[in-house]
């Protein structure tokens, strides 16, 4: 339904959409047009509805409050408007979702278009947004003082209680939960290990893969998404896959969170455990292996691309010692910036993505495409928003039996504590690894009032080399082997591609220059 639109956080793409949106209610409503089938009227009016409803939700968590436009403008007509109020914004989007689900319901709809089960997942993540930190008025302003009382409308409820939004949130939640089915969420127990990861393969693939273990029934955790087909020639794999691959090397995770995943047992990974320093791939949560590639990985044929230079089809970003005749010279790794196959294109990070690349070893990342789709909105995040309210409200019994669940999947164990506050910090945990590079994090850290320590630490990559034990070599064509090799495995600390920091001005984003010359009404958010 979203067709080409892409930038989703752009401020003029999201008003050109919402004018295309006015112009379908106000035709509808309005009469003016030729459709005499009271089915597909409320169709494409639900659907107007619900987009409308998306793209502000989409300007709202980035700027706060903005402009509420219902009608189409034409060339006479004053465009400054002054910014609604951020609860003005909320009531807005909750009016559109709740008449888009009255008009969509009972429809059956071709997969991708809007249905009245995305309009309630619009709609509970609107709420779980409304009811955090960052837009209680008390704790926005001890993060960020100098704003005046005009802005904080902008950004926050002028009144209220943050308990009873929490409960607005939760009930909507329960909604999508109840409507809803999701994907093996009435587990007991924890799935191997094995089982865990080709799970949540499973789901990353959304029904759209061949490749072998993958369960094309996990579709059904999908809400609302964005879908592909052969002749759109979509290459998600070469933007984002491995330079040794001829790929593009787009997304490439950080250390940071690679780090974060948790070792297979629940305990926290870290570079001080000697034994998880030597092997720092070993032993972790399913999720780990389903959504990071690392290096030793197994991936898929190189040589249906790159020629016979690796048989064992396995990543490679550090560097090895490696037999050239009677010499040992230094080998860099084929998925390197400094690689034999492509200098350019590679991770600055030593890590590749790997969580919504097709698996299928039959698709060649960069010659073919691939139709894995894109999930606006899945049944766990609601499951998630539902889990958050009923923490903030304290029902830690209910809270936990749905996260566990959501673990249980994966292969992992159950969380057992019963203080709030550390319950509250696993939830936000695994709400991170769960829905990692689904547009999610940005958004929870900012919401939660905790962007400062955690987008505002420094990034990390990982420096990899391979050293020959006594006694052993290996000539070309280079692999892993830990019998061969002694690895050590750095993180270091980078400043020079990307130095980070932090000002907390940054919880909302500025309007453009160019935006608030165009409207003289437009208040510029706070610090710029």
């Amino acid at each position: 339904t979203l067709g080409w639109v892409d930038n989703t956080w752009d401020y003029k793409q999201m008003y050109n959409r919402i004018r295309a949106c006015n112009t379908v209610v106000e035709r509808i409503v309005g009469g003016d047009n030729s459709l005499s089938s009271k089915v597909l009227k409320d169709q494409l009016l639900g659907e107007a509805y619900f987009l409308r409803a998306y793209f502000y939700q989409q300007m709202l968590r980035f700027y706060g409050g903005v402009p509420i436009i219902t009608k189409t403008y034409a060339l006479s007509d004053d465009f400054n408007v002054k910014r609604n109020t951020y609860e003005e914004c909320i009531n807005f989007i909750i009016k559109d979702c709740d008449q888009a689900s009255t008009l969509l319901t009972g429809k059956t709809l071709d997969k991708g278009r809007t249905t009245a089960l995305a309009c309630l997942a619009l709609k509970s993540r609107v709420l779980i947004y409304a009811a955090s930190d960052l837009h209680e008025r008390s704790k926005l302003t001890a993060k960020i003082i100098s704003i005046g009382a005009q802005k904080l409308d902008f950004l926050s409820y002028a009144s209220g209680n943050q308990n009873d939004r929490y409960k607005l949130a939760q009930t909507a939640a329960k909604a999508v939960m109840d409507l809803g089915s999701g994907y093996k969420l009435g587990l007991s127990a924890p799935v191997s290990v094995a089982e865990g990861s080709n799970n949540y393969k499973s789901i990353a693939m959304g029904g759209a893969s061949k490749a072998p273990n993958i369960d094309a029934s996990a579709a059904s955790e999908l809400i609302f998404a964005r879908y592909f087909i052969i002749q759109n020639n979509i290459k998600h794999a070469q933007q984002n896959g491995p330079n040794g691959y001829h790929n593009w090397a787009g997304n490439t995770p950080i250390g940071l969170l690679v780090d974060d995943y948790d070792m297979a047992d629940g305990t926290k990974f870290s570079w001080t455990n000697p034994a998880q320093k030597a092997a720092p791939y070993q032993n972790r949560d399913p999720r780990f292996y389903a959504t990071i590639l690392y290096d030793g990985a197994g991936w898929k044929p190189r040589d249906k691309v790159s020629g016979n230079v690796d048989p064992a089809n396995q990543i490679q970003t550090g560097i090895y010692d490696l037999m050239d005749g009677s010499n040992k010279i230094d080998f860099k790794g084929l998925d390197t910036r400094a690689s034999s196959i492509e200098n350019w294109n590679g991770s600055w990070t030593g890590y590749y993505y790997h969580k919504f690349i097709d698996t299928d070893p039959n698709i060649v990342d960069a010659t073919m495409s691939q139709n894995v789709p894109w999930p606006f909105f899945r049944y766990t995040e609601a499951v998630f928003n539902y889990i958050e309210a009923s923490i903030e409200l304290g029902e830690l019994t209910n809270a936990k039996s749905w996260l566990n669940k959501i673990r249980f999947r994966a292969g992992m164990g159950a969380i057992t504590t019963t203080d709030q506050a550390e319950l509250r910090n696993i939830y936000r945990h695994e709400r991170r690894i769960e829905m990692a590079y689904e547009e999610q994090r940005y958004h929870d850290t900012r919401r939660w009032l905790i962007a400062e320590e955690t987008l505002g630490r420094k990034v990390t990559y990982i420096k990899v080399t391979g050293k020959f034990k006594a006694g052993k070599t290996m000539s070309a064509p280079y692999h892993y082997d830990a019998s061969v090799y002694d690895y050590t495995y750095n993180s270091v600390i980078e400043n020079a591609q990307e130095n980070r920091s932090w000002d907390n001005k940054l919880y909302f984003r500025p309007f453009s220059r160019d935006e608030v010359n165009k409207n003289h009404l437009l208040e510029q958010n706070p610090g710029y």
